[in-house]
């Protein structure tokens, strides 16, 4: 197991959030601590994709330890150096846009800003509608940023949404192991 303390915060995008959950599982089988984080948004909405009582008592169950869903909680994340990586899964438009224009108004936003002062990677596996319209500058803006890595990523359904991307999901654990040796996983665009 190795010794490096992840981070793992979920937004939105509740359509991923199985494909993520499995990702999660992976990284706890990796890496000895995992501390869950999760937005207000995700942690407090119900969807056709199911109760976010149901996501916060998996999120425990699968890291051991208590979700920080609120600004106050992540806010020590990096005071403290918490964190030796962060991931953000799924990353959402919003998310995005807000890393971007360094707004921290969401526990997610504030557990990367906070783990930034550090000089320490945030993972990004993207998920969002508008990836090729409007999000489109603000993920270049964090392909261009230091300390920003991304999980392979690629189109979600061409056809159907054209403007819409998915991280590979089941590439993060990998994209953590090479975000903490300082890389960007290669490709980062998938076919």
């Amino acid at each position: 197991m190795r010794k490096e303390r992840v981070g793992f915060a979920m937004c939105g995008s509740f359509c991923t959030h199985q494909a993520v959950l499995k990702a999660l599982e992976q990284l706890t089988e990796r890496y000895e601590t995992v501390i869950p984080i999760a937005s207000e948004t995700a942690a407090f909405t119900d969807t056709r994709f199911g109760a976010s009582e149901d996501l916060l008592d998996r999120l425990e169950a699968l890291t051991g330890n208590e979700v920080l869903c609120d600004l106050a909680s992540v806010e020590p994340i990096g005071p403290k150096g918490l964190l030796d990586v962060l991931v953000i899964a799924p990353a959402t438009g919003n998310t995005i846009a807000k890393l971007a224009a360094g707004i921290t108004d969401t526990a997610v936003t504030m557990a990367a800003k906070a783990h930034l002062r550090n000089d320490r990677p945030v993972v990004v596996a993207v998920s969002s509608n508008d990836g090729l319209a409007a999000g489109a500058r603000n993920i270049g803006e964090l392909l261009a940023r230091k300390h920003y890595y991304f999980v392979p990523f690629g189109q979600d359904s061409a056809e159907k949404k054209p403007s819409s991307l998915v991280a590979d999901f089941s590439r993060i654990p990998d994209t953590v192991d090479a975000a903490l040796e300082g890389r960007q996983l290669q490709p980062v665009l998938l076919r």
